[in-house]
């Protein structure tokens, strides 16, 4: 996987109970935008030290979720704050009750992305990148012929294929936003939304994706790409 933008992580699992129900609610709308937490409000409701309380604020003010105001404490923010293309807040979105809307949104980013990053990947990725996406593609093709779309393992292979394109299409922003695809991908997985046997044109257009980049045919590889995303906007679009 490419380099991409870190993320603050909690230090233990308590932070990482009490962030995560508190992201839920604020994304998903129960904590609506001037809405205020405070340290005492935090402590008392999930039996946390103020220590935990701080370090769960901070870390929603890194999201952009909220921001201090003196005397008052910290205030909810309008989503046009929130760090929407973190995977931390894609995954809180997921869960809630807008969670199609947040999988249609990403997906129109991805039409606009990953088309350009398979042609970008036919023209600069490595040998072994090339290599590797043959390799991804059969494996996609044997675990969705097999019945297993909805499964972890092909989960994974799906995740690994669009993120070795974006880190090979030559171009750094396109490879910073591997973990957004994820997330789109788990997401979707999720939701239900993956059928238990690929349709065989995803998987098809899978193939010449990786086809299309070994050989460095980049418009081939934009092509079929654009038929990989067609096929999710199709599936969201019959919710």
């Amino acid at each position: 996987m490419c380099a991409t933008y870190p993320e603050a992580v909690p230090a233990d699992v308590l932070h990482t109970t009490v962030l995560d129900a508190l992201g839920r609610r604020i994304t998903g709308g129960d904590l609506r935008e001037g809405s205020v937490l405070t340290l005492d409000a935090i402590s008392q409701e999930f039996g946390v030290s103020r220590t935990v309380a701080r370090e769960v604020m901070r870390l929603l003010e890194g999201y952009g979720l909220v921001r201090p105001r003196r005397r008052v404490g910290l205030v909810v923010l309008p989503m046009s704050a929130w760090q929407v293309l973190s995977p931390t807040v894609i995954g809180w979105r997921l869960q809630g009750d807008g969670r199609v809307d947040q999988l249609r949104s990403l997906t129109e980013l991805r039409h606009a992305v990953e088309p350009l990053a398979a042609a970008g990947a036919a023209r600069h990725a490595t040998d072994e990148q090339r290599a590797e996406l043959v390799a991804v593609a059969a494996r996609l093709r044997a675990l969705g012929d097999a019945g297993e779309g909805d499964h972890a393992e092909f989960l994974a292979a799906d995740v690994a294929m669009h993120e070795l394109l974006l880190c090979a299409s030559g171009n750094e922003l396109f490879g910073a936003l591997s973990g957004v695809v994820a997330a789109v991908l788990s997401g979707r997985t999720s939701l239900g939304l993956m059928p238990a046997s690929p349709h065989p044109v995803a998987l098809d257009a899978h193939e010449a994706v990786a086809r299309a980049v070994a050989a460095g045919d980049a418009e081939g590889a934009r092509r079929a790409m654009a038929v990989v995303v067609d096929e999710v906007q199709q599936a969201l679009d019959a919710v």
